[in-house]
């Protein structure tokens, strides 16, 4: 099979790649094994299906991020901090993304999910677990600033789904204009949502 040892991480890289640029449906085994540098016959040791394998990514990216956002959301963070932080880090992410790709490519969960809620039930579970979990860091976050005064959301489940409703259809436009400067109201608009004011920038 030849270099066997990586082959499988090269597969998940691969088909995360050329789902998020393009489209789950419109990429097949043979352009994922092309881009991954793997033969046909490499994928199916591996792997049963486009959709396992695609199963198998979403589990391996989510795995690099939590950790980060472990970070962001500690709660030894300031709560209305850790949204800002939150915020930036998203921003900053898809400014990377565009970069690399030269376009803005939104949230790779969210896109994917969008397209195959009602052909993949797999998939479609996976992809809402996922997004269920990141919607937490915000409700503990709303919770913490709730209790401390900072805000008014006695029901922190529901303001946390408005305002993960509100990222990601940001991160949803942005894609569509292609435009960055889409993101710049994020967190004045998670401000406006909280009833907060904006915190001034500081100053040296």
């Amino acid at each position: 099979m030849g270099r066997c040892s990586d082959a499988k991480d090269r597969l998940m890289e691969a088909v995360s790649q050329l789902i998020w640029t393009g489209s789950y449906g419109s990429t097949t085994i043979d352009q994922i094994c092309e881009r991954a540098g793997v033969k046909k016959g490499s994928f199916y040791y591996f792997f049963e299906s486009k959709a396992d394998l695609a199963l198998a990514a979403i589990d391996q990216e989510c795995a690099r991020w939590r950790p980060k956002l472990d970070a962001v959301f500690s709660p030894t963070v300031p709560p209305l901090e850790r949204l800002k932080k939150y915020w930036e880090q998203s921003c900053a992410f898809q400014a990377e993304i565009k970069d690399k790709y030269n376009c803005v490519l939104g949230c790779a969960l969210f896109a994917l999910g969008s397209e195959v809620s009602t052909q993949d039930s797999r998939l479609q579970k996976k992809v809402q677990e996922i997004l269920d979990q990141k919607q937490k860091y915000l409700e503990s976050a709303i919770r913490d600033a709730h209790a401390a005064g900072l805000i008014n959301a006695p029901d922190a489940a529901a303001k946390a789904r408005t305002l993960f409703a509100y990222y990601e259809g940001l991160l949803t436009q942005a894609r569509i204009r292609n435009d960055l400067a889409v993101l710049n109201e994020g967190f004045r608009g998670t401000c406006d949502l909280l009833g907060v004011s904006e915190p001034e920038p500081a100053h040296a």
